[in-house]
Parts: structure tokens; C-alpha cells; sequence
């Protein structure tokens, strides 16, 4: 093996393991959960994965009034709906 194959290994290596160590807790305030603990708390809550497709328009809208009202997106969409389906 060359001594560049070894070095681009090596690079290969690094990148591999910064994708995989997420946010640092200054960025993220500190309560960073991997996917499976996420995906656990949300199955004890009851909650499961619903992809839709909206125009961008809309999303930035959305994004806006969960951030003006404190609340998280799933929280904002989950208030909308109930109440859209309850009229």
C-alpha cells in the first residue's frame, strides 16, 4: 500500500467518525439523543414517523410560528391538525 492510500485511509477514517459523533453539547444545550433513544421515547409517547410534502411557502411559515410561539414543529403541527379536524 502506498503512503497516500494510507493517508487518504486515514482521511476517510476521521470524516467517518466526525459524521457519526453529532452536535456538541454547547451547540445543542446539552440533551442530544442518538436515534434509537429518540425513536424509543417517541414510541412510549405513541408517536410515529408521518412524511408529507409542503410548498416551501408554507414550511417557512410554519417554521416562523413554532418559533414565535416556543414550541417545537411536531408540537405546532400536531395543535393545527386537531384543530383543523375538529371543525
Amino acid at each position: 500500500m502506498k503512503k497516500t492510500d494510507l493517508y487518504k485511509n486515514l482521511g476517510l477514517k476521521i470524516d467517518g467518525k466526525l459524521k457519526q459523533a453529532g452536535t456538541p453539547d454547547r451547540f445543542a444545550a446539552g440533551s442530544v439523543l442518538d436515534r434509537k433513544e429518540q425513536r424509543k421515547l417517541d414510541q412510549e409517547k405513541g408517536l410515529i414517523p408521518f412524511a408529507v410534502k409542503l410548498n416551501a411557502q408554507l414550511a417557512g411559515e410554519l417554521r416562523a410560528l413554532a418559533e414565535s410561539r416556543v414550541l417545537g414543529m411536531n408540537e405546532l403541527i400536531d395543535e393545527l391538525l386537531r384543530k383543523g379536524m375538529a371543525v
